[in-house]
């Protein structure tokens, strides 16, 4: 429990700072809001308080990030046209701005953790977890402005920025930073980084892809299914469960390359040509799978990444060891692991749970095994699995590893997945 006795002034200083911003939000768009949002916002109120005296860096960090993200909104002065011709919005503080800053802080941070890890350079690493927290930084200065610029556009438009692929893809970044940031910080143990930032590095090709060639960084209307305070709670706590479950995953591979195989693999020689042919048949296949199959469509990126996928366990399997001496220890990488999956659990539960309550208000059932919920099922059956053979079973080691590996592949799916190559209920996205 967090004891009041043995809180600081400056824990105290940090809550009244939340509570003034929370009642001035509350009194100001009172009338715009009803009552489930003022729950939600007196609710994020005690949350927000809770979380800066659990983790001592949020005192600064979420301060800080209101502050700028103020900035932002005080320089359009009402007029969302301002984005386009005042320096301060066009090159720093707009959101689209922030989103670009925030992938090119995060590119470098993924190249300083590697840098700082193969030379075991703590200098290199230092400076990767600033440029992190710098670009978390700049990825929650974009949601709160993106928040305000979509009420520019209109009362009606107006929403919170987790409504679309674009808008979850930053969200996943910034979750997943944060979490990642946190552990490195209670394990002391940064060199877990150069993994961690390749599955972020990742989110931010795919958000460079689709904002620059599908214009999606663009403000929408939200759809009618949308447009109901489950969002709020409802996509926020899924997300707690990806970027946890991605974490964990990227310290199995983390945690595969550390220890040596008790037994090399058969046919090792042959099988790096296989993997090698293998990345070259996927990239073959999604330049040129358009004229061969037209009707495939969005498909040729399942069958893409499945072909990747496949050939990425093959050198992993034959690299095994390879990282010994340069990571953490292996109890580290494991127990972290466990962690970040039993939270991931923990809020991908509650937001199952959210998401059938929003299920029966919205079209009058809980569950109709809808494709995104099957999968939702899948993901929720798996960790549940893993979660028991480690805790009742007390498996360890490779297992546990593979298993977090393949379930990011599962989890995957789920997220982008069944959005776009699927059709059902919550076919919100599609590329």
């Amino acid at each position: 429990m967090l004891a009041l006795n043995r809180k600081s002034p400056l824990d105290f200083v940090f809550a009244a700072l939340i509570v003034a911003a929370g009642v001035y939000a509350l009194s100001r768009y009172r009338e715009f809001m009803d009552v489930y949002e003022q729950g939600i916002l007196l609710a994020s109120i005690a949350g927000l308080v809770w979380f800066g005296w659990f983790w001592p860096a949020m005192r600064w960090f979420l301060p800080a990030c209101g502050a700028v993200a103020l900035c932002g909104i005080a320089l359009y002065q009402g007029d969302l046209e301002r984005g386009a011709t005042v320096f301060g919005l066009r090159y720093l503080l707009s959101s689209q701005s922030a989103v670009m800053w925030m992938c090119v802080l995060f590119f470098l941070a993924t190249g300083l953790y590697w840098l700082g890890l193969l030379r075991r350079s703590a200098t290199a690493l230092s400076i990767a977890s600033g440029l992190t927290w710098a670009a978390a930084g700049a990825a929650l200065v974009s949601k709160l402005v993106r928040w305000y610029e979509s009420y520019l556009i209109g009362a009606d438009v107006g929403h919170i920025p987790v409504s679309n692929l674009y808008e979850v893809f930053v969200l996943f970044c910034l979750i997943t930073a944060l979490m990642y940031l946190y552990y490195e910080a209670r394990f002391q143990a940064r060199a877990m980084g150069a993994f961690v930032l390749l599955v972020i590095s990742g989110a931010v090709m795919f958000i460079l892809w689709y904002s620059l060639d599908r214009q999606a960084h663009e403000i929408q209307p939200l759809i009618p299914a949308l447009q109901s305070w489950w969002m709020k709670i409802h996509v926020p706590a899924n997300f707690v469960g990806y970027g946890a479950f991605a974490l964990a995953a990227m310290l199995g591979v983390a945690w595969l390359l550390a220890m040596p195989a008790t037994q090399a693999p058969r046919h090792q020689l042959a099988l790096y040509p296989a993997a090698l042919a293998l990345l070259a048949v996927g990239g073959v296949f999604f330049a040129k799978a358009g004229d061969w199959f037209p009707d495939l469509g969005s498909g040729v990126g399942l069958v893409t990444l499945f072909i990747w996928s496949v050939a990425g366990m093959i050198l992993l399997a034959l690299n095994r060891g390879r990282l010994a001496g340069y990571l953490p220890a292996a109890a580290t990488l494991d127990e972290v692991a466990y962690k970040a999956i039993a939270v991931g659990f923990l809020f991908f539960t509650i937001a199952t749970i959210l998401g059938a309550l929003w299920a029966a208000e919205a079209w009058g059932g809980y569950w109709s095994w809808d494709p995104k919920e099957t999968w939702a099922l899948i993901v929720w059956l798996n960790y549940a699995a893993w979660l028991h053979v480690r805790l009742v079973k007390g498996w360890r080691g490779d297992v546990l590893a593979w298993w977090s590996v393949v379930g990011l592949l599962v989890t995957t799916f789920a997220f982008v997945g069944v959005n776009m190559f699927l059709s059902g209920l919550h076919s919100y996205g599609n590329l």
